[in-house]
């Protein structure tokens, strides 16, 4: 399918991040999975090669670029298979949050550093008892003055091992529900502020999830987001990107996972024949590509409205509720067709299967989605 949201400018910068990702990543990943975290020194590469909050401007250290170059950089890494590096959750979760309501003392203090990725962000919303409900969280801060003082934990952190500062949603008013939550940036060398173990996970090996405690962390004012209580709401604002996102890597996935089944079926025989010769390889592989097809055009209309400001919440949850099921189920009907070999990890059909799970998690579970979607359907009729 010919797409017709990319510029030549955008493809020139795809050539260069394919190239960095064929020479930089690739070699290493299987490597970093069982280190369970991506070299520092791999970040301030992809820095340079411009590949971090590609869209941040030039008065804050970036280049200045459309959101299409983070779709690049999405879309490149997941073709690939790169589920390691955070760099997801950096540029398109932790930027966009300071460079919306963040102080301009933040903004220039973190973002050049973001961008070159000297430093490396996190947000930290998921609590042990609090997930897709962020009402629930239990992380309080108390102002003492012009500090507020942090005590609490959070889960599940990507990017937790290596970050450099966390994004933290607490509690500044805990008897006003979603309207008691704020976010507050605090460096990860603030007294207080202690690292978890790096999790175990069934798949994404390589990228450190971990968890965070905060012990009487004390940290500026100055340094929340936006105004006190105002933090569920900005989250609500941002989930939408989050959303397509997942979205965007997941319709990658599926594409690159049929065209490894395609080559391998191709070649592999069995009773005198290719796989490929058999019927049901076909209808099989014509039925998920058929799905594919429009589900990436359902994401690519997503994306441009995303980029004219009308991007819905519901329609970003549709988009992340189907094409993540297409992923899960690609991964998992592709993998068959590898047989043996689909069960061996050196192969990338079998990473991408051991991966998929979480994308029906990540940014919203799948029955959070279902509740937006059926919540704006029968708006009006209770």
């Amino acid at each position: 399918m010919k797409r017709t949201l990319f510029s030549s400018d955008h493809e020139m910068f795809r050539d260069t991040v394919r190239s960095f990702v064929e020479t930089e990543m690739v070699p290493f990943h299987a490597d970093w999975e069982k280190e369970q975290r991506v070299p520092r020194d791999v970040w301030l590469k992809a820095g340079e090669a411009g590949m971090l909050c590609c869209d941040i401007p030039e008065s804050y250290g970036g280049i200045g670029a459309d959101w299409l170059y983070n779709v690049v950089v999405i879309e490149e890494l997941a073709k690939a298979g790169m589920s390691g590096p955070g760099f997801m959750v950096h540029s398109e979760m932790v930027a966009p949050y300071i460079l919306a309501w963040g102080s301009e003392e933040l903004k220039q203090t973190w973002l050049p550093k973001m961008v070159t990725g000297e430093a490396i962000g996190a947000v930290a919303m998921t609590e042990p008892n609090a997930g897709s409900d962020l009402k629930a969280i239990r992380t309080r801060a108390v102002r003492e003055g012009d500090d507020y003082l942090i005590n609490g934990q959070k889960t599940y952190i990507s990017n937790g091992q290596n970050c450099d500062f966390a994004l933290v949603a607490c509690k500044t008013d805990p008897e006003a529900g979603a309207k008691g939550v704020s976010i507050v940036l605090s460096p990860a060398d603030t007294a207080g502020f202690e690292r978890g173990r790096n999790l175990e996970k069934i798949g994404l090996k390589a990228q450190d999830t971990s968890e965070l405690f905060f012990a009487d962390m004390r940290v500026p004012v100055g340094n929340r987001l936006g105004n006190e209580g105002g933090g569920f709401a900005m989250l609500m604002t941002k989930l939408s990107q989050e959303r397509l996102t997942q979205a965007i890597r997941s319709i990658c996935v599926c594409e690159a996972a049929i065209q490894w089944t395609v080559d391998y079926t191709a070649e592999r025989k069995a009773f005198g024949h290719t796989i490929a010769d058999f019927q049901n390889t076909q209808f099989v592989l014509a039925q998920l590509s058929a799905e594919t097809t429009a589900l990436r055009v359902f994401t690519d209309w997503c994306i441009e409205s995303h980029l004219k400001g009308e991007l819905s919440p519901v329609d970003a949850a549709k988009a992340k509720l189907l094409v993540t099921d297409l992923h899960n189920k690609v991964v998992n009907e592709c993998l068959q067709f590898f047989g043996g070999y689909g069960y061996m990890t050196e192969y990338p059909i079998a990473r991408a299967f051991i991966d998929a799970r979480i994308a029906r998690i990540a940014g919203g579970a799948a029955e959070v989605m279902k509740q937006i979607i059926g919540r704006d359907l029968f708006a009006g009729k209770r």
